[in-house]
């Protein structure tokens, strides 16, 4: 029961975050409490250093999220030097991508969605395909994810060219 608890404690720190943050799963995992935390507190922003790409992006944390990653940090007692996500793994000092990935397919399978439809990747772009829908700036999300050139934002949100032509139509020179 009690590990049931820590787990359920973790995934929701796990999910808000990575919708929040936008990282890819190789970076969410290596997360530590240092890069969201000033002390006792969790930043309203954090920077981090894309292993990809070796450049930072920035994100905001919410205010649940912030919640929820105290909450995470107080439960498990992390220190500031600590993986956000510890492993119980000896070997790994945090969570492994593919134990993300079979925690993703978890809830996936739990609230009975296809879990070959959704994945780790669907997390990170999760927030920002609600944020295009909302505002159309194409050079907002590429900020946001990182992305150095727009065609690969432009690939990466699937705009189609029916999503453009409507965008022309509503716009008035």
């Amino acid at each position: 029961m009690r590990l049931q608890l820590r787990e359920a404690a973790r995934d929701l720190a796990l999910c808000n975050i990575a919708i929040d943050s936008k990282l890819r799963a190789c970076d969410l995992v290596k997360l530590r409490v240092r890069d969201l935390c000033h002390g006792d507190a969790v930043s309203a922003r954090a920077i981090v250093m894309q292993q990809k790409t070796q450049r930072p992006v920035q994100f905001e944390i919410t205010e649940p999220t912030r919640d929820t990653i105290k909450q995470w940090i107080k439960s498990k007692q992390l220190r500031l030097e600590d993986y956000l996500f510890p492993s119980r793994v000896h070997d790994s000092p945090h969570l492994s991508t593919r134990q993300y990935a079979r925690i993703v397919h978890g809830w996936v399978q739990e609230i009975g969605l296809d879990d070959t439809a959704y994945g780790t990747h669907t997390m990170r772009r999760t927030k920002v395909s609600l944020i295009y829908k909302r505002t159309k700036n194409l050079r907002a999300i590429q900020l946001l994810l990182g992305h150095t050139k727009l065609e690969s934002t432009v690939r990466y949100l699937g705009i189609e060219a029916d999503d453009a032509l409507e965008m022309a139509e509503q716009t008035e020179v």
